[in-house]
């Protein structure tokens, strides 16, 4: 099979017909083998009807319905895991995204030699409380992932080899960074296209500006298991010991300055009365602390059954 398209939905029910036939038109123009795979992540209205009125209507769609609302990524998940085209294609299910860019996604795949293409909306039809935010996050996550040439992470429209959909994990609310995840499994050519964002003709968008915390709380957490993962002692240990050595060395320089002042006859207190004795102290303990955690989450690691789990390309 040529293509696998993935589309996640929440009450969408007024879309999915016109955007089957769109995609059907654009597949049969191009003589692509295809499925589509409509994953309803627990719709309210009467999204699942309308799906499996399309499945009697054609071979090619496959449905997934969950029993509650679990979020976009578990719905890429499962989807992924059910697709079993050479290349497969995400979209929304919102007409936003159009399958008139499916061909020259496919070609920058199959012939360019691309392990994922991500769209880029370069014009977008969304309210300036929507584009700033998504153009400060889309800065700090080429930042963190080192991924320079992405300018929109958050595109609903990619395409994916088949062997990067089947080496990754989509968890949480991760689907943003899903080309940082493929670049951490070794898939390292990562390209973008420019396509073609249309406004939103039905409905109302799902999603709010929480969105935008959530995914720099979900950056900081992939970098950090990326870089520190499989060896909390290298960052908690560090900085455990350099908080300890720190918070020892003052107290050393808080006891060896009341020792000068005796000797000296000078005017001296308790090493007690000394509130930088109880901020070394608190050094101390939080180094000490650190450490422990590091120490604690080492041994977590070395215990894990996926710390010798790598991805292999290719065997003689």
């Amino acid at each position: 099979m040529d293509i696998s398209v993935i589309v996640p939905l929440y009450n969408e029910e007024e879309s999915l017909p016109e955007l089957f036939a769109w995609i059907d038109k654009v597949m049969n123009a191009n003589n692509f083998s295809y499925e589509v795979i409509f994953v309803n992540d627990g719709s309210t209205d009467h999204s699942w009807q309308v799906i499996e009125s399309l499945q009697k209507q054609s071979k090619h769609v496959k449905g997934i319905k969950f029993r509650r609302n679990y979020g976009k990524s578990p719905a890429l998940y499962c989807g992924f895991e059910k697709a079993e085209g050479d290349v497969v294609i995400t979209m929304d299910a919102d007409l936003q995204d159009s399958p008139d860019e499916i061909p020259a996604l496919y070609h920058m795949i199959t012939k360019e030699g691309y392990d994922l293409v991500s769209g880029w909306k370069q014009k977008r039809y969304d309210p300036l409380s929507k584009t700033i935010p998504t153009k400060l996050f889309n800065a700090t996550a080429r930042a963190v992932s080192g991924i320079h040439n992405l300018h929109d992470f958050n595109c609903g429209l990619k395409a994916y080899r088949k062997e990067v959909i089947k080496n990754i994990e989509v968890y949480g609310e991760m689907h943003r960074y899903i080309p940082y995840l493929a670049k951490n499994a070794g898939f390292c050519k990562i390209g973008e296209k420019v396509v073609h964002h249309q406004a939103r003709k039905y409905g109302t968008t799902k999603f709010g500006l929480n969105r935008f915390v959530n995914g720099y709380l979900d950056l900081i957490t992939l970098w950090f298991l990326s870089k520190f993962g499989v060896k909390p002692m290298h960052i908690f240990g560090f900085l455990g010991s350099l908080m300890f050595i720190f918070g020892f060395l003052a107290v050393i320089g808080v006891a060896a300055m009341k020792l000068y002042n005796m000797y000296q006859g000078n005017p001296y207190s308790l090493v007690t009365d000394s509130p930088y004795f109880f901020l070394a102290l608190t050094t101390m303990i939080l180094g000490t602390q650190l450490f422990l955690a590091g120490f604690i989450g080492e041994l977590i690691a070395r215990n894990s059954p996926e710390r010798n789990k790598y991805q292999i390309e290719k065997e003689l």
